[in-house]
């Protein structure tokens, strides 16, 4: 019993610290923020920050890798029980978009601060990330297998494209002066992305 308070007073500190964390780098910047500024959002001593985590770039990696494998785990558990490749694809965009549109700071991490350099962006490109995209990309090579979608389309590309897609809707909803919600415009990309923008009675 004692070991699993400890430990549980252990996950509780350390995700305090990446909730304070995620709040001053979305207020002041990645760069402009200090350990100093995460320990005093958290109310804790700065040491006590280094006892989690090595580093301020430490603290980043960690926010980011929690978040992808929410996503990942998320996303297979969600579309485990859809049948087609279509509904799976607009699931995932749903999950994304209501995950980051449920949590602004973390939006604002995952658009502006993890990209603030080339480093960061390879860093996280090679981690989680590409495990995300894999999930994308096998959804749409099953739906090639089931007929949903058109077999000679280059999978990679097309998983490329739909990810940039509801990324750029984050982005643009960070940036947005106007207030609305985020979710409901997966359904609008994913409309776009398996119609196309051709009428095709005119070609």
């Amino acid at each position: 019993m004692e070991r699993t308070n400890t430990r549980n007073m252990v996950t509780d500190k350390r995700e305090a610290i990446l909730r304070s964390a995620i709040h001053v780098f979305a207020d002041k910047g990645y760069f402009n923020s200090k350990v100093a500024d995460i320990a005093g959002k958290a109310n804790i001593a700065d040491g006590t920050v280094y006892l989690y985590f090595k580093s301020k770039e430490e603290i980043l990696h960690s926010i980011f890798d929690r978040a992808m494998s929410e996503f990942i785990s998320l996303g297979k558990k969600e579309i485990e029980g859809i049948e087609t490749a279509d509904r799976k694809l607009l699931r995932i965009a749903e999950l994304h978009l209501e995950k980051l549109g449920a949590d602004r700071d973390l939006a604002i991490v995952f658009q502006v601060q993890l990209r603030g350099s080339i480093k960061f962006m390879r860093e996280f490109s090679a981690a989680g990330f590409a495990e995300y995209l894999d999930l994308i990309h096998q959804t749409i090579k099953e739906g090639q297998k089931q007929g949903v979608f058109r077999k000679e389309l280059n999978t990679t590309i097309c998983s490329k494209i739909f990810f940039g897609a509801i990324d750029e809707m984050v982005t643009n909803w960070i940036l947005s002066e106007k207030k609305y919600e985020l979710a409901p415009l997966a359904k609008e990309v994913f409309k776009v992305l398996s119609n196309g923008i051709m009428n095709v009675q005119n070609t």
